[in-house]
């Protein structure tokens, strides 16, 4: 068979193709198989994955603007504490606490046995009359101010006296009871007290304070007369009537319980008042 020249050209050129593909397959199929090689770690990035935190403060990566930001603002968000209320005085450093007044005592002068008063009219003399009422014709005798008189009986507000006998005002006389035991008691937070009164006549006026063994009892004397001072178990303390005239003692009491004050009076009477502590 026989060819002609258009046909061996054909043939040649077709030839030519086939080898073409041939390799450009054999070329694309090698840089495939490259492609799937495994990529070699550079010292660096394995530096990068082994080595820890740095010190050192230029190599630390900024944080992101927003974050900073929110960090800004956090407090803003955060809630606010509870308000506490405000220290007292007494409880802030450096402020003493506030001082607490001394108690005043006084005896009482009603709901007891009087026997004796003094008269202590505005509009004197004072009018001695025949039975506890007002009326014209009963006046029996008249006292002048600061006489002194007995009292044997009290009635609605009316004193039956025994010299001259008949009925004067009360509220036309000074008088107070003529035995009193009363104990004195510390305001809140307080350690001192202040003991006043009076007696008129003969009487004992005592006053108890209680106290632990140790402590440390002052008691001044503000008038003329000075208290005993008696311990629980009766022993006389300090104010012996008989030696001297005392006007103060301090000292720490010997054991716990009730210290007595006591004043007493066998005649007309006097004014006391005294100032104790006890701490």
């Amino acid at each position: 068979m026989s060819f002609t020249n258009i046909q061996i050209i054909t043939v040649s050129l077709a030839g030519l193709a086939t080898a073409v593909g041939v390799a450009v397959a054999t070329i694309q199929s090698g840089a495939m198989k490259q492609s799937h090689l495994p990529l070699a770690e550079s010292p660096a990035s394995t530096r990068n994955q082994i080595a820890g935190p740095t010190n050192n403060p230029e190599s630390r990566q900024p944080k992101p603007l927003q974050a900073q930001t929110q960090a800004a603002e956090s407090p803003k968000s955060q809630p606010q504490p509870a308000k506490t209320p405000a220290l007292q005085p007494s409880l802030v450093a450096g402020v003493p606490p506030q001082k607490v007044e001394p108690v005043v005592v006084t005896p009482p002068n009603s709901g007891c046995k009087i026997t004796q008063a003094v008269v202590s009219d505005p509009n004197p003399p004072l009018n001695v009359r025949s039975i506890p009422q007002v009326r014209g014709s009963n006046i029996v005798g008249k006292l002048k101010n600061n006489t002194f008189v007995s009292v044997a009986e009290e009635q609605n507000g009316w004193l039956r006296i025994t010299d001259p006998p008949g009925w004067i005002a009360k509220n036309r006389t000074e008088s107070s009871c003529s035995n009193v035991n009363q104990q004195i008691n510390f305001l809140p937070g307080g350690d001192e007290a202040i003991v006043k009164g009076r007696i008129i006549g003969g009487g004992s006026h005592s006053y108890r304070i209680r106290a632990r063994k140790g402590q440390t009892m002052t008691v001044r004397n503000r008038k003329d007369v000075f208290p005993q001072i008696i311990t629980p178990r009766g022993k006389l303390l300090a104010g012996n009537p008989y030696e001297g005239n005392e006007t103060e003692w301090t000292g720490k009491v010997p054991l716990t319980g009730n210290y007595t004050f006591e004043l007493d009076s066998n005649f007309r009477g006097y004014e006391y008042e005294f100032y104790v502590r006890v701490r």
